[in-house]
Formats: C-alpha cells, sequence, structure tokens
C-alpha cells in the first residue's frame, strides 16, 4: 500500500472524526471497558473536521482508496503543538503515524516554530514509546499553555487511565 502525505483539502474535513473515533477500539482493548467506562472522554465523539479546520493546519495521510489517517497541528506561545494524530486501526503499524508526525514536524518548522509539543499517555505503546521513538521527550516544566491544556485533560477526567505527560522535540533545520 502505498500512502501519501499531504495537506489537507476541504474535501478531507468530513471524514477525520471517523479516523479518530475508530481508535477507540484500540484503547478499549488496551485500557479495558471498565476503564474506559470511567474516562468518557476517551470514547466521545470526535469533533468535526470542519471543527479542526482554521486552528492551526492538518495533514492527510492518503493511500489509493482512502484517507487513513491524519495530523493536527495548533501553535500556541510560539510552539507547535500536535493536537491529535490518528491512523485508523486496520491501516496501522505500517508507519503511517510516524510519516504523519514527521512530516508534522517539518511543516511546523517550515513555518518558523522551533519547538513541536503534544500531551499524551506515558504508557499507552503507541503513544509515549511512539513519541519516545521520533525523539520527544517528557517536559519537566510545562509552559503555560501546556499547563492549560493539562489542566482540561484533568477536568475531563483522563488522567484516570494512566498517568499522561507532556512531550515536546526540538525542531532542527537540516544541515
Amino acid at each position: 500500500m502505498t500512502v501519501r502525505v499531504r495537506l489537507a483539502r476541504p474535501s478531507d474535513l468530513r471524514r477525520l472524526a471517523a479516523v479518530e473515533d475508530a481508535g477507540v477500539a484500540l484503547f478499549t482493548e488496551h485500557l479495558g471497558a471498565e476503564t474506559m467506562a470511567r474516562v468518557p472522554a476517551l470514547s466521545a465523539p470526535a469533533p468535526s473536521g470542519a471543527d479542526r479546520a482554521g486552528h492551526g493546519f492538518l495533514l492527510v495521510a492518503v493511500d489509493e482508496r482512502r484517507l487513513v489517517g491524519f495530523a493536527h497541528v495548533v501553535p500556541h506561545d510560539l510552539v507547535a503543538h500536535l493536537e491529535q494524530v490518528s491512523v485508523l486501526p486496520d491501516a496501522g503499524r505500517r508507519g503511517i503515524g510516524t510519516a504523519l508526525v514527521r512530516a508534522a514536524m517539518e511543516e511546523a518548522r517550515w513555518a518558523g516554530f522551533g519547538r513541536m509539543s503534544l500531551t499524551t499517555y506515558r504508557d499507552v505503546p503507541w503513544n509515549g514509546p511512539f513519541y519516545a521513538g521520533l525523539g520527544f521527550g517528557e517536559v519537566a516544566r510545562p509552559e503555560p499553555f501546556q499547563q492549560r491544556l493539562r489542566a482540561r485533560e484533568q477536568a475531563l477526567g483522563l488522567d484516570a487511565a494512566g498517568p499522561r505527560v507532556v512531550m515536546d522535540v526540538a525542531l532542527t533545520r537540516p544541515r
């Protein structure tokens, strides 16, 4: 399967929520139905692509037949924040998430950002360990906007499913 990553088009927006919603099954399998029941925000319907549009930038991964993943990056205080990365479960484990994150990093770098951050579950394999493999490290002293993001996550109850962390990476220019 050949997958191409590109900036999202208006016609892509209607497909984004379904891609994100498809990932709920992976969280249910990993965390268990009891944990998912305690953390309704994990299975709440995803925001529409139209809700995401206009806030930062969206990249999509498409194969010959369909949209299989997306990345959403939102600027916060001179930092590009990776708000969401989602890949359809049946297209997983093929490097699509890696391609999306690397493309998001490159796009952010070209837009003039020096860092990219995200919040994620530290111990969920396709979360913290995945991002660490791409060069992200845990932030010891979160910036004010990251503290606000974490406070919102705590209010949603996301911490009940496991430890959450802020991670970031420097967006360096090639030599």
